[in-house]
């Protein structure tokens, strides 16, 4: 390598001392690749138009035969062949045919102009007779050049995945319209996005460990949020009834698959609804972003088909706990006989899991979220669990909170906000005191949320969904580093496994 890029590094000068750059200022394409290829489709073989191009890109592959030479050229939306012939460069000015094919490399980037020419093999060609080099690239494109073998080169050097794989670039692509389709569908429906802040004296808003930090000026601890919610719901106190942001979340955990400690989400509020009002919206709105990116709602993840037309599955935590395992929560009177009864099935019962509800959760993750795989809202969550949502209704003991589940994984979280603040309070508190006793991830009390809650919150509806793992989805991408373009990864100095789950 080191040989290889003091050679590059010789052509550079060589091209410095022709005039050649080798790093330009600008260069004025008139087309990209992909509507050359398009608007010329027509051409015939064998044959040239007389239309005068310019096009720019990073020269993936290059062929010097004699007296001609073949160069692909790729841009942003695709590639085109350089048709190189040494009689028309040399009438143009002496000694440029050998120039470019001595100086440029696979690598570098290139601006030509010149007509256009079907070859007598049907590649639609630039006939150049005018070329500049934009910059000379002082390494070489890996020897197969669809793609890296190496998984963990792809994570740590992006930027060479991206050049390489146009499946990387395709996800990256998918990735920005679903962000901008959601962004757009919510606004069509007045919603209007705010931000909050990610520095915070009180993380709260979910179950979750935060990134600790300080502020130097102010002498103030701080942390970086782990969600927006208790943010966007000061909001709607204040009178805005629409509200949602979408923007990266901080968590202090491992990192697997599924998970990455610095992710994207969109948080949802709408006053005057309910958590099956968030149902409806979520159905709208996943529905129509998967039109939008994917051109269909049937998809394929990993070669089982998932189809997102609505209306979606929806079923309590209780039933699919029963039909799963046969066991029926609401006739345990204690911790002790849940334990029992899950014991029996073969089912772990962790300390923390301190209450029959508890347990019902625990029952759940390990015994039903991984056989969800077509779209299903799981409802009616235990209060234990869920200290931001609104008592249910008609069964005490449970929330009016759903989940959303698709192929075995969580996507979106939602409830009936609560908007008592006196039982806000308590379960802030019973929180702080989990918190207290050594639950990293509980949350604490934010008493400014709180006096919030007592100036007066209408009925309001949330709704939580993970971007990342949406993406994943849409792109058939079978881990979350796939779909975040610079995903967290020990540094390669500390040794190790980077990629492992921790």
């Amino acid at each position: 390598m080191s040989e290889l890029r003091d050679t590059r590094l010789e052509k550079a000068r060589s091209l410095a001392e022709l005039g050649q750059g080798p790093y330009a200022l600008s260069f004025d394409a008139s087309h990209r690749m992909a509507a050359l290829q398009k608007d010329h489709g027509d051409l015939p073989k064998g044959e040239e138009r007389q239309v005068s191009v310019a096009v720019a890109g990073r020269v993936m592959t290059r062929r010097v035969m004699g007296k001609l030479a073949f160069f692909t050229l790729a841009d942003e939306t695709g590639t085109i062949q350089l048709f190189l012939e040494k009689a028309g460069l040399e009438a143009q000015q002496e000694g440029w045919f050998k120039q470019i094919t001595s100086l440029v490399d696979s690598g570098d980037w290139l601006g030509v102009r010149g007509t256009l020419r079907r070859t007598d093999r049907g590649e639609l060609s630039v006939k150049v007779t005018d070329w500049c080099m934009l910059t000379k690239s002082l390494q070489p494109l890996p020897d197969k050049w669809h793609g890296l073998a190496d998984v963990e080169k792809r994570y740590r050097q992006r930027y060479l995945d991206l050049v390489v794989s146009p499946d990387t670039r395709d996800t990256f692509r998918r990735r920005a319209r679903l962000v901008s389709g959601i962004r757009r569908w919510l606004d069509d429906r007045d919603f209007l996005e705010i931000e909050t802040p990610v520095l915070q004296s009180e993380p709260g808003g979910a179950d979750a460990r935060p990134f600790e930090t300080h502020h130097n000026a102010l002498d103030l601890p701080l942390t970086l949020r782990i969600a927006t919610e208790l943010h966007l719901k000061r909001l709607v106190v204040g009178g805005f009834e629409r509200v949602y942001e979408l923007g990266r979340i901080f968590r202090n955990e491992g990192v697997s698959t599924r998970h990455n400690p610095e992710f994207t989400s969109v948080e949802v509020y709408q006053a005057y609804t309910d958590y099956v009002g968030m149902m409806e919206l979520t159905e709208q709105m996943l529905s129509c972003v998967c039109q939008e990116v994917c051109g269909s709602t049937r998809i394929t993840y990993q070669g089982t088909e998932i189809d997102l037309t609505p209306p979606w599955r929806r079923a309590t935590m209780h039933e699919l706990v029963e039909d799963a395992t046969g066991l029926d929560f609401f006739r345990f009177v204690g911790r002790e006989e849940a334990v029992a009864a899950m014991a029996a099935k073969g089912l772990h019962t962790p300390e923390l899991a301190d209450s029959v509800g508890r347990l019902l959760n625990e029952a759940f993750e390990q015994a039903v979220e991984s056989t969800l795989i077509q779209p299903t809202f799981v409802t009616d969550y235990p209060v234990e669990i869920s200290p931001l949502a609104r008592p249910h209704r008609s069964k005490p003991g449970l929330v009016e909170r759903f989940e959303l589940f698709i192929v075995g994984r969580e996507h979106g979280n939602a409830f009936s906000e609560l908007t008592d603040p006196v039982d806000q309070r308590q379960r802030l508190e019973a929180q702080q005191a989990r918190k207290a006793a050594g639950d990293l991830e509980a949350q604490g009390l934010d008493e400014d949320f709180v006096n919030a809650l007592e100036l007066g919150m209408p009925p309001t509806g949330g709704l939580g969904i993970g971007i990342d793992r949406l993406v994943m989805l849409l792109t058939d991408s079978p881990s979350i580093r796939d779909v975040i373009a610079f995903p967290l990864l020990r540094p390669e100095s500390r040794g190790g496994d980077s990629l492992a789950v921790e």
